[in-house]
């Protein structure tokens, strides 16, 4: 609502202004006119601009300032050679828009670097740090994060990097309907959380590189941003702790939420399917953790009561090895 009030009244403005100028040469009507189109040019190319950040617009000053400080010094030298005065003076505009230009192209491809050589392109007080935490794809099409998040267990500002949103669009149009299915899974989760007014959650509008790999361009999103990546994909987690980015998985949140169980301990369960081994059942807890049971392949199917043996731990996740309590 504010932005199209600001835009009636720069339209008004406009047509005040073509009014005044058009009424000097007693043409009022086609001032108001030209005052009204040249109004609406304009708002449509600022329409046009909408993915134009502050950081990548200050980058850009920053870049035609240094191509114009470059081009002053060597113009100097120049002038000091007996080049005659138009001479000196074309290669002074010369100068002038190629150093610009090459500034310019130089800031807007290293603008994710400009905020350690000038600090206030952040725009943020440096005495308060703002935790902000980008969500990956698997973390998106998991969906678990919105209940971690309403949980209050952490407070942040999450951001989607376009190229993550990019790449599960790619997935919601796959040929492959189980890929398929899940694309179109992380783009309702994400259309959910931006609805909720309880999760913070931004779309982060620059691509660090159209090169990289989007993992490559998660780590190095991350580093510039000082944020953490969430995720659920085990390589990603990888690579990010090698790179120094801190990584929160759901999955090792999930693993260290299971309660603990200790040899010794009774519990009861109900026996699924067969194990590996011979006589070997198999049943899970209410979190997935697998429970072995020894000589039980005859009560597959029934509840039956164990002794907890050895529990092991894997990369995978929690096993438990019990016998039949009356063993």
């Amino acid at each position: 609502m504010t932005l199209i009030f600001i835009r009636i009244f720069f339209i008004i403005i406009s047509m005040v202004i073509g009014y005044q100028i058009g009424n000097i040469n007693d043409m009022t009507f086609l001032g108001i006119v030209i005052g009204l189109i040249a109004s609406l040019i304009i708002i449509f190319l600022e329409s046009g601009m909408r993915r134009v950040s502050v950081r990548g617009l200050s980058s850009v000053v920053f870049g035609l300032i240094l191509g114009i400080i470059m081009a002053k010094l060597i113009s100097d030298i120049f002038a000091i050679l007996p080049l005659g005065v138009i001479v000196t003076s074309l290669l002074r505009v010369i100068l002038t828009l190629v150093f610009s230009y090459l500034g310019a192209v130089m800031a807007i491809r290293g603008k994710d670097e400009f905020n350690i050589i000038i600090p206030y392109i952040r725009f943020r007080r440096q005495d308060i740090k703002e935790e902000m935490i980008i969500l990956d794809t698997s973390a998106i099409i998991d969906g678990r994060i919105v209940d971690i998040y309403k949980t209050k267990f952490f407070e942040a500002r999450l951001l989607v990097p376009r190229f993550v949103l990019g790449e599960l669009q790619h997935i919601a149009d796959s040929s492959d309907p189980i890929k398929r299915q899940r694309g179109r899974r992380g783009l309702e989760m994400l259309q959910a959380m931006q609805k909720d007014t309880a999760i913070d959650i931004r779309i982060h509008e620059e691509d660090v590189s159209t090169t990289e790999d989007v993992d490559a361009q998660l780590v190095r999103l991350a580093k510039v941003l000082e944020a953490k990546i969430f995720t659920t994909d085990f390589n990603l987690n990888r690579i990010a702790a090698l790179q120094g980015v801190k990584v929160l998985n759901i999955n090792e949140l999930a693993n260290a939420l299971k309660p603990v169980v200790f040899p010794g301990e009774v519990m009861e369960v109900r026996l699924l399917k067969e194990g590996k081994e011979f006589n070997q059942a198999v049943a899970y807890l209410d979190d997935g953790t697998m429970v072995v049971v020894e000589d039980a392949r005859k009560l597959i199917g029934q509840l039956a009561k164990v002794n907890v043996t050895s529990v092991l731990q894997t990369q995978a996740g929690r096993m438990i090895f019990a016998k039949l309590e009356n063993k």
